[in-house]
């Protein structure tokens, strides 16, 4: 059990370290990967950008994703519930459309008018608190991917193993530290799982912040 998120992305940044990645770019999914992510570009010396991803929710039943989607790529669905609630995935336009005004909204809130880092060439470190059912960690890989990144790595603390393998082919290589079996939730493996704020985003993300 990881004593917090930072305690998290430390262990992640030795295991990332001995890798010695190439032109490292470090990439979190807010809120819950930036806390993990920090003392991994701290360690890397590897500059700390945000991917933003947001869930498509089931219409009336939002919890359920039915894909999702990230900043400068196309969603990815999921074709288990899109069959289970007779859908396609034209039906969402309306949400995709939403869905991207909030990723634009989002990063304004967090990083004000700071530029994108270029990954061209670079090596994409993609980083969460965990992995649950995979879909938003599905688009972020596409997401690194399509913005030219030359390698995606894949960093995350915990992960259930069907979700691993999952998304494993859409990375060059994988850095997870507990493939727990059973798999029951992410927060189950941190003693202090609290809520991290927008303020704590934008603080972290903020110019000289530790």
């Amino acid at each position: 059990m990881f004593a917090d998120r930072a305690e998290a992305g430390r262990k992640l940044a030795d295991e990332l370290e001995r890798m010695a990645p190439e032109d490292p770019v470090v990439l979190a999914l807010p809120r819950g990967g930036v806390p993990v992510a920090a003392p991994i570009a701290e360690r890397l010396g590897a500059p700390l950008d945000l991917l933003m991803v947001r869930k498509i929710g089931v219409p009336g039943h939002e919890e359920l994703a039915a894909g999702a989607i990230a900043e400068g790529a196309e969603p990815v669905f999921n074709p288990d519930v899109l069959r289970s609630i007779r859908s396609r995935a034209e039906d969402f336009a309306e949400a995709v459309a939403a869905k991207r005004a909030e990723i634009a909204e989002r990063r304004r809130m967090y990083l004000g008018g700071r530029e994108q880092v270029a990954l061209e060439g670079k090596t994409a470190i993609v980083v969460d608190d965990g992995i649950a059912t995979g879909a938003t960690m599905r688009a972020a890989l596409g997401a690194a991917r399509a913005a030219g990144a030359a390698r995606v790595i894949l960093a995350v603390p915990v992960a259930p193993a069907d979700a691993l393998a999952e998304v494993s082919p859409m990375v060059d290589e994988t850095v997870c530290l507990q493939v727990p079996r059973p798999f029951y939730a992410v927060g189950a493996h941190y003693r202090d799982f609290r809520q991290v704020s927008d303020d704590e985003v934008a603080a972290t993300l903020r110019p000289g912040s530790d």
